[in-house]
């Protein structure tokens, strides 16, 4: 198994460092400049579109989950491990540097991540549920290669659901572990492990809307509750924090005696790290924005670049903060977990190991709910077999106890390995796909200077085939404006009468 390990290792980092990481970079720059900084110069109307109303069918029941809900879905995957012991490890391994290139690839990631939400919008399918899509369907209806959605479709469940879920379970089990201390029986990670997987099944056996309102409740309450830790922890140490962000700064250009990384391995681990907590480009939240029942597919896209942000310049900077103020010295310093664990108890306390024992339940619970949307998701895209979907389900509660109870280090690698070989197959795709993003943004922000609500119906690009949905604008909108359109069509006719 060390062989193995030691193979994976190797792999990854020749993949990541000479194939993944140069196409991150570009294609995240040629996204910036082609959309017009869209990641910065819409952020007003991220947060406008996040409150928007869910579309209603003429029952009067929502069409599908809000964009507020799928935000939370996709939220709940990017903050889980990554934000905590990602963080930790990227840190100990690539110093105080790692973070601003974090913080740069996430800026950069965010034009990634609204090409790619907004085309899972556009070319979404219906399901009992409402909508569901991703990077697998434009792959096969945008692309025409469905070949290339199922290759993406076996990657996503490989690393999500079995390889990201084990990962999070086993971080619990760690955290739980290492607060009860050397008195923790042997037993403790069965426990655990059966713990979660009982509820993990409890929710995942209800569907995507059940998934929803969790995610709805925990998200927030787990978010909150770690920033306000977090700021005790910088509040206690203000005086530290100019100094910090002057190390992040310049130990992000190689100048770090102490942890001795050189500057591509510097950039390489925050990038690397980066992308595992906030997803951005990857391919995996495109599978929650789909589910979302909005007007115009922009709308989704501008809110699942809101998630990059609430993810590393929230999230993950407050994790940073922890560490480097409380842990001045880095040398020898312990990774993962571990690390942002110590930083906590030698300001706070051990009282802390517990609060973080929490919050980390919440973290890792969240994102194995997330991870397991989209593993179903892509299920449903492969072979819609209920029986399928069923065997599926007992598979992921059957990794999350496994998860539980086994070493990290090889599904880590593995998982790295894997999520290259995913990145990579995405933004190729989006990058092909690209154009019609880039309409769709262009229709958007037209329908907006006419004091407009965006709405998008498919006559709008009626050019661009394999649209599933999106028929017209009252398949759109909904009973409400039902009225309001019959309104304006009376209006119209008397209007042309009137005219002769």
């Amino acid at each position: 198994m060390d062989a193995v390990n030691e193979w994976l290792l190797v792999w990854g980092d020749v993949l990541w460092t000479w194939i993944v990481l140069p196409v991150v970079v570009l294609l995240g720059l040629y996204f910036t400049v082609r959309s017009g900084v869209v990641q910065f110069r819409l952020i007003p109307e991220m947060f406008r579109t996040l409150t928007d109303k869910t579309p209603r069918k003429e029952s009067g029941e929502p069409q599908s989950v809000s964009a507020f809900q799928a935000f939370t879905i996709s939220a709940a995957s990017r903050v889980g491990v990554g934000n905590i012991a990602g963080v930790g490890t990227a840190i100990a391994l690539g110093g105080p540097g790692a973070v601003f290139w974090m913080w740069l690839m996430a800026f950069v990631g965010g034009a990634s991540s609204f090409i790619e939400s907004s085309l899972a919008q556009l070319f979404k399918v219906r399901d009992k549920d409402g909508f569901r899509g991703g990077p697998a369907y434009y792959m096969q209806r945008g692309l025409k290669a469905r070949w290339l959605g199922i290759w993406f479709a076996v990657i996503l469940i490989v690393c999500f659901p079995f390889a990201f879920s084990s990962l999070q379970a086993n971080t619990i089990t760690a955290t739980v572990s290492a607060t009860i201390g050397e008195d923790a029986p042997t037993w403790l990670p069965w426990v655990v492990g059966g713990m979660v997987g009982v509820l993990t099944a409890l929710v995942v056996f209800g569907g995507v809307r059940r998934i929803a309102s969790v995610t709805q409740f925990l998200v927030p309450i787990m978010a909150l509750a770690y920033l306000l830790l977090g700021l005790v922890v910088v509040a206690l140490h203000i005086d530290r924090l100019p100094g910090v962000f002057a190390e992040i700064f310049t130990s992000a250009w190689g100048f770090n005696e102490v942890v001795g990384a050189a500057l591509g391995y510097i950039i390489l681990t925050g990038v690397k790290r980066g992308m595992f907590s906030n997803e951005a480009g990857l391919g995996s939240a495109p599978n929650a924005g789909a589910t979302a029942a909005v007007t115009h597919p922009v709308k989704q896209g501008l809110v699942q670049t809101l998630g990059v942000y609430f993810d590393t310049f929230l999230v993950c900077s407050i994790t940073a903060f922890i560490i480097l103020v409380s842990v001045p010295d880095l040398a020898g310093a312990e990774r993962g977990i571990g690390l942002t664990q110590g930083a906590l108890v030698s300001t706070l306390g051990t009282w802390s190991s517990v609060a973080l024992s929490i919050i980390i339940f919440l973290l890792a619970f969240s994102s194995i709910l997330g991870n397991y949307y989209y593993g179903e998701s892509n299920i449903e895209f492969i072979n819609p077999n209920r029986g399928l979907l069923t065997g599926y389900r007992i598979l992921v509660i059957a990794a999350v106890l496994a998860g539980s109870v086994a070493g990290a280090d090889l599904v880590w690698n593995f998982a790295d390995g894997v999520m290259g070989l995913m990145a990579l197959t995405n933004l190729i795709a989006i990058a092909l796909l690209s154009g019609i993003a880039f309409r769709l943004l262009k229709d958007y922000t037209q329908q907006r200077r006419e004091g407009r609500d965006p709405v998008f119906t498919r006559d709008r690009m009626p050019d661009v085939t394999g649209i599933a949905v999106w028929e017209d604008e009252l398949s759109v909108t909904g009973p409400i404006d039902l009225i309001t359109k019959s309104k304006q069509s009376e209006k119209h006719r008397d209007h042309l009468h009137d005219q002769g």
